[in-house]
């Protein structure tokens, strides 16, 4: 495998990235891994190797970059958490449209990228990221997953409902049925908006969970069973529409 810790140029400034890829039989087709709110870290770091690790040209981007080169959530205080918030409440569509086409721009130069096969994963706060950016550049992905995907469906012009007629690949929805962040009220709208625009969709909840199963470090809400599934699902969606 080949790792790279790089900056990539965006109209914001350098975001700093993790890549990760096979050594051999490239050039490999891509995944932007859009990360969760805890921040860039080493959990995600291996979570984008297990990607890579399987085929494919993994993109890990710190979205934090504006404001921090480095930061990740430590411990789970008030303060430590209002830190976290503030951070996430500085993205938006805008910033995701500005990292998404910096991501781009570097996956079309890069000799190992197929970039013409092109798909995303967000986790929590990027569920939404993954669908601004599907719908943003709809020519360029095949393939979109959200996990445990939070504030899908709000008030605001630009929610990530309001874009499905918007988004033209295939998109993979998992949901935790305990999840304040996504109530199934949330993803009962994003489902009404889904099948108003005839998508290419899949929703699937998974049981007796809670938001961040998927993560091994998240103590008392990880969940193996259901992180093996997530990924058994995406390796199926990106198999498919990446080939």
């Amino acid at each position: 495998m080949i790792e790279e810790h790089i900056d990539i140029q965006t109209s914001n400034g350098l975001m700093n990235t993790f890549v990760v890829f096979p050594e051999e039989d490239g050039p490999h087709p891509v995944v932007f891994f859009y990360m969760d709110a805890p921040g860039k870290r080493e959990e995600l770091h291996d979570m984008a190797r297990r990607l890579a690790s399987v085929g494919y040209f993994v993109v890990l981007p710190n979205l934090y970059y504006r404001r921090s080169r480095d930061y990740h959530l430590k411990e789970r205080s008030p303060e430590a958490l209002a830190e976290m918030f503030g951070h996430m409440g500085a993205l938006n569509a805008q910033t995701t449209q500005t990292d998404t086409q910096a991501l781009l721009n570097f996956v079309d130069q890069h000799a190992m990228a197929d970039h013409q096969r092109l798909g995303a994963v967000g986790y929590c706060m990027s569920g939404p990221f993954v669908m601004w950016a599907a719908a943003q550049f709809p020519q360029r992905f095949l393939s979109i997953a959200s996990i445990h995907g939070a504030n899908m469906a709000t008030d605001a012009p630009d929610s990530p409902h309001r874009m499905a007629s918007q988004i033209h690949c295939e998109c993979y929805f998992a949901c935790a049925e305990i999840d304040k962040w996504a109530p199934p009220a949330d993803i009962q709208k994003l489902e009404a908006s889904l099948i108003s625009a005839k998508s290419n969709y899949r929703i699937e909840w998974y049981p007796k969970v809670e938001h961040g199963f998927v993560f091994p470090q998240r103590a008392g809400m990880y969940n193996a069973k259901a992180a093996e599934r997530h990924w058994e699902r995406l390796f199926s969606l990106f198999k498919k529409t990446l080939k």
